[in-house]
Order: structure tokens, then sequence, then C-alpha cells
């Protein structure tokens, strides 16, 4: 399987300055090639190929006079740009054919020198791992990096980004086997919520943290000073970045927090159920500010690799399991309540439910059901999982991937 580990680095002046010629000179290659497939498209011409845009717009172009600075940055920044960019066109296609799942992809667009995250991919031919603990990036130079824990294998790739504060991250995909944890006679169904994030079968609460409602105060008088300052000044852009310094606060702990609870929840059970929450439909009503806060989607998917990393087994539960309506002791169900009743007295045998917690258990019984019988929901990973073995590399945050040709079936990678 595939990881991906994040390490904070600090570039000194000059290897901020060639990391910035490296992101303008990947975003102008990706712009020039995108320009020229559609235009293309609109005269009616066949698909420009990837070989014919990297021998005009990488190759040919460096001889010349307005691109001739392509040539300052290292070869395989630019091929990457490119071959991001097919990767762009053929989620785009998949979307239009229904071969991709999940919400419609738009076409690719044009990027921005103006965009506050910049980033850069490279393989193994472009940097490489030194002894004194730097990293070589080429035609950048060695750079510092705090290295939180060890990679557990020689990396694959690494991808270079620069956030909206300002700050580094140098990010290594490595190959892996999975750390197989040993096997236990627990499994937890999970409610998640807003007024508690979690609520396991078992009784157990996680209380939400809140985070983006605690900063809020300070953020307010953040943003309220960026909108006196000029635009186009320096004070503006201080302001911006003091204002981005404190969101990225608000993410890395909500991302901490997210790490630690799934963590936990995954090594004491053998199988987690978590119901299926339509978090983009939610996040267009009033309590959109708190869904997103509590981030249910990133706790859902970090469940979901951790699950295939230690051979546990992780189902998802239709969204359209009336969990809320249904008796856990009995099974009558009582049809649907509005939020504000948190707990309620079954019709049929007289128990007396906490709203979440009869939630979480109906959603553990249904999640024992469909492991049951074998359903196709208990794949761990995507959707995708054991179907497809297209190579696509992990996501920014550290997540799991299958292994090429090896499928996971029920959490037990290998089978």
């Amino acid at each position: 399987m595939q990881l991906r580990y994040n390490y904070r680095a600090y570039p000194d002046a000059a290897q901020r300055r060639a990391l910035a010629q490296a992101f303008g000179c990947a975003r102008v290659v990706w712009n020039d090639c995108l320009r020229d497939r559609k235009e293309a498209h609109a005269a009616g011409l066949p698909y420009v190929t990837s070989a014919e845009l990297s021998r005009l717009r990488i190759t040919q172009a460096k001889r010349t006079a307005e691109r001739a600075w392509l040539a300052d940055v290292s070869a395989v920044v630019l091929q990457q740009s490119l071959r991001d960019l097919d990767t762009a066109y053929q989620n785009f296609f998949d979307s239009l054919k229904n071969k991709r799942q999940g919400r419609k992809v738009g076409p690719p667009r044009y990027k921005s020198k103006k965009d506050t995250r910049q980033s850069i991919r490279l393989n193994t031919n472009a940097f490489s791992l030194q002894a004194g603990g730097t990293v070589y990036v080429a035609k950048v130079g060695n750079l510092k990096v705090t290295w939180s824990r060890r990679l557990p294998a020689a990396p694959t790739s690494l991808t270079v980004t620069k956030d909206s504060c300002g700050r580094y991250f140098l990010s290594f995909v490595v190959d892996t086997e999975p750390d197989i944890l040993p096997g236990l006679q627990t499994d937890a169904g999970l409610d998640l919520g807003l007024s508690a994030f979690a609520v396991l079968s078992d009784g157990r609460r996680i209380d939400s943290p809140r985070f983006l409602r605690r900063a809020e105060k300070k953020l307010k008088r953040l943003q309220r000073d960026l909108c006196r300052k000029t635009k186009g000044s320096k004070n503006r852009a201080r302001a911006r970045l003091k204002v981005a310094r404190q969101h990225a606060r608000v993410a890395d702990r909500r991302r901490d927090f997210h790490h630690k609870a799934s963590t936990r929840i995954i090594r004491d059970n053998q199988a987690v159920y978590v119901e299926d929450l339509a978090v983009a439909g939610l996040g267009r009503t009033r309590l959109a500010k708190s869904v997103h806060d509590a981030g249910w989607s990133a706790f859902v998917g970090m469940l979901e690799y951790k699950a295939v990393k230690h051979g546990r087994i992780f189902a998802r539960v239709d969204r359209f399991f009336p969990s809320s309506q249904v008796c856990s002791a009995c099974g009558f169900r009582d049809g649907p309540k509005p939020l504000h009743v948190r707990e309620w007295t079954c019709k049929a045998c007289g128990t007396v439910h906490d709203r979440d917690h009869n939630a979480a258990r109906n959603v553990l019984f249904e999640g024992r059901r469909i492991v049951a019988a074998g359903r196709a929901e208990t794949l761990n990973a995507s959707w995708s999982a054991g179907r497809t073995r297209s190579k696509v590399p992990a996501q920014r945050v550290e997540a799991g991937s299958h292994r090429k040709g090896q499928p996971t079936q029920a959490g037990i990678p290998g089978l």
C-alpha cells in the first residue's frame, strides 16, 4: 500500500527564490499545454497528445527567447506538470462517461500566480535523501527538514508545497507493507454529530472540539483589519498572511484531533461501522459552518485507510438507513423525530433511548449485517478497490491506497 508522509521544510532565501521559479515554470507549462488543447478543441482539431505538447511546450520552448528561463529549473518538474494535466483530463473524461463515482469533475482550469498554494512534483531522478538529514532537490539545493518520524522505506516521489501562510512542506509517497495489529473481539458503530463529535455503540462519547468556533473571535478581528487595508498594498499582504496563519492553526488542530481519535478507535476495535453522511448536502444548510468545522469527511477517510493499514474491517452504512427511527432493543420503527428530541421512549417496549447512542447501536447492527452478507461495501479504501490498477498518487494528507495487484476484502490486505 502507498502512504504519504509530510514534513516541514525550512529553505533559505536563495532556495525560496529557486522554488518560486520552479512553481512559476510548472504553472506556465500547465497553462501553455492547456491553452493548446482548448484551442484545438475549439477549432475541431484532434486531441493534442502529450508527446506533441512535450516537444512544443518544453523542449522547443526552451530554445526561444520568451521561454528560455524554463531551462533554469529541473526538466522533471516540467514533465510532471504535463502529467498532472493529463491526469486532470482523464478524470474529467471518466466523469463524463460515468466511470468515476462521486461528484462530477469539471475540465482543467488555468492556474494563476496569485494562487496562495503552489506545488511541484518530483520523481526519484530529481531528489535524494542526504546523510546529514537534508533533502536534495534538483536545481534548488539541500533543504533543511524537520523529521518528526522516520520514513519506513525509500520514497518513490516527492511533492514540494508552499501553503497559503508561507510554510513549505515536503510530502513523500512510500510503498510499504501493512502493519497488521493483533485481532480483537470488539467492534463499534459510530454516530457522528455536532453536539458530540461521535458517539460509539458502547456508550462512549467524543466531545466536539469546535476549533473554528473557538477561533472565531480572533478571526473576525483579523478579517476586519484585512478589509481596512488598501488592495495591492504591503499592509494588506501582511494582514492576509495573519488571517491565513490563523486558519492554518485551526486546520492543523482539527487534523491532529482527527488522527488521534481515528487511531484510538481503529486500535480498540476489530471492525468499525460508520453511517455514510451526505456532507456536501449538509454543507448547504444553516448548519454549514458547524458541519465543516467538524470535518466528518476527513475523519471517515482516516478511519478507512487506517483500517486497511492495520488489517481491520471497515464498512459504511447507507445514509438512508433509519438509524434514529428504529429502537435498538426491539427493532420497532418509531418514525422520524426533529433534531431537538434527544431522548425518546419506544412505544413498543418502553425502552428510553438516548438518540445518539441508539443510532450508534443501530449502525453497529446494520454494519454487522452488511459484513455477514458479504456486500461490496465492506471493501476498504476507495470505491475502485480491486477493480482498477491505475497509478494514482497518494492524497496530500497521509492516506492509504491499495498496492498494485493486492486488492483488500473485509479489511485483510492480500486476501
